[in-house]
């Protein structure tokens, strides 16, 4: 074969040849080869190249992300030695697909754009501050059963409530102290740190609690020391959102984070009780008496707070959304037990929290353990909040407890800079049943908290009494600048 001599040829003479010739006989073997497949001649005789016979339509499946596969047919033309013709795909006769069904949808006036009627505010719709409705049976029932269920007679046993979820989706357990007494009896609740940064009431309730023999208690004992986890673990007054959960009672199930929080509560814990003890301390850098809040319009109230000992009774409403007020309202009576400073363990305020308790158990005939108490205190009608005029250095002249008279010194402000100095005056005779410490302090800021056993409506043009340095802030209900 031609092909195959030249091939031989130029492997035999490869060594003599020269580059320009070993190229130019490089290109005559390709093309002679070439040459010779196209005519027939590689096998050295002219046999024709076989067709590959027709074969039967062919079927493929595929498989897509549908649960069931979608077969698809290709299918030879009439022309069956023509190109292959692919017809459209089919669906498997078993897997039915229909199209969703879109609900109708109100039509928007594009010409005029939407104005503020048309699209809701999701926040209007529940308002942030506005309680949600009672508390519910279905709810009520759930620590109920939890204590008959899982809690025998005689017995503590700690537990936990979720109050909801974290940013990063975890659930929040807040730890609840269950004293049940081999007795049947009245269910009390003590909750200690609704506000996060308020640390008395939480030894309180612990002392409080692991203080109890539950076989000498009649009734059942469900004591939270704390309530604002969230705040707790940040040393906060508030939740995680920066509100006040102490203004959200009875809460609303679809508000925000802390009105959710205080809905689960209110109807998990609180709705199940029979009388509610709520601790709580001064805030801000505030300190008070031990006293009670509690509305004495409300006879069931007042009746409660006949039984803590030698404790100063405040006559106070609540301010709205606070727990106190929202359990009252709900028909539980409740009172606000007050007493020593945030972000402090306070011996006296603690021993003489856990002694109120202990007297009111025994008032209730749920526990035998009465406590000596001193002289009674007196039950006030009316405070009020003296503030500052002038920032500066506070100093206080008086103590807590102390009694004072109309235009009596109760502290100084004094301007670090000009070495300028205001006296606060008392506006009127009564009792000092909370203070500001000593710090640095804005014009406004609350300083000392006066209380009278009168009513302050009866005092005339004393009620827009203006001191040297300092205005009154008159309200029957709490002023912001309180703890509760």
């Amino acid at each position: 074969m031609p092909g195959v001599g030249l091939e031989l040829s130029r492997r035999k003479n490869h060594l003599n040849m020269q580059p320009h010739t070993r190229d130019m006989a490089r290109f005559t073997a390709v093309a002679a080869l070439t040459l010779c497949v196209v005519v027939g001649c590689y096998a050295g005789n002219n046999a024709e190249v076989e067709t590959p016979a027709p074969q039967p339509p062919e079927t493929l499946t595929h498989f897509s992300s549908l649960s069931a596969p979608m077969v698809i047919k290709l299918e030879r033309s009439a022309d069956w030695d023509k190109p292959l013709n692919f017809r459209a795909p089919t669906i498997a006769p078993e897997l039915e697909i229909s199209a969703p069904v879109l609900e109708p949808v109100a039509s928007l006036k594009l010409a005029d754009g939407p104005t503020e009627e048309d699209v809701p505010d999701p926040e209007l719709d529940v308002p942030l501050d506005e309680p949600a409705t009672k508390a519910s049976p279905k709810a009520k029932a759930t620590v109920q059963e939890f204590v008959n269920a899982a809690v025998a007679p005689g017995e503590v046993v700690q537990t936990t409530w979720t109050a909801g979820e974290a940013l990063h989706g975890a659930q929040i357990p807040t730890p609840i102290l269950i004293a049940r007494g081999a007795n049947p009896g009245p269910r009390l609740c003590v909750t200690a740190a609704v506000h996060g940064d308020e640390l008395n009431g939480i030894e309180a309730v612990r002392r409080f609690m692991y203080s109890i023999n539950p076989a000498k208690l009649t009734g059942t004992i469900i004591g939270v020391p704390i309530v604002n986890l969230q705040g707790f673990q940040r040393h906060s007054r508030y939740l995680s959102d920066r509100r006040d959960l102490n203004r959200f009672f009875p809460g609303n199930p679809r508000g925000s984070s802390a009105a959710r929080m205080a809905f689960g509560f209110f109807n998990d814990v609180i709705a199940t009780c029979d009388g509610l003890v709520d601790l709580h301390t001064g805030s801000f850098h505030r300190t008070n008496l031990p006293q009670l809040r509690a509305d004495l319009n409300n006879p069931d109230v007042l009746a409660l707070t006949k039984g803590f000992g030698a404790t100063v009774v405040l006559h106070s409403t609540g301010g709205q959304g606070t727990l106190r007020r929202a359990a009252v309202t709900a028909g539980i009576p409740a009172v606000t037990l007050e007493a020593g400073e945030p972000l402090r363990l306070q011996e006296d305020a603690v021993n003489h929290t856990v002694k109120a308790l202990f007297t009111l158990l025994d008032t209730m005939s749920m526990y035998n353990k009465r406590s000596l108490w001193g002289n009674p205190e007196p039950t006030y009608y009316s405070s009020s909040w003296v503030r500052a005029d002038q920032g500066g250095i506070l100093l206080s002249s008086v103590k807590l407890g102390k009694k004072v008279k109309g235009g009596d010194e109760l502290g100084t402000v004094t301007d670090p800079i000009s070495n300028e100095q205001v006296a606060i005056k008392a506006p009127y005779a009564g009792r000092v049943i909370g203070m500001a410490l000593n710090q640095f302090v804005m014009p406004g800021f609350a300083t000392f908290h006066l209380a009278t056993e009168g009513a302050l409506d009866n005092l005339g043009d004393e009620e827009h009494y203006y001191a040297e340095g300092m205005d009154v802030a008159v309200s029957e209900s709490m002023s912001a600048d309180e703890s509760e």
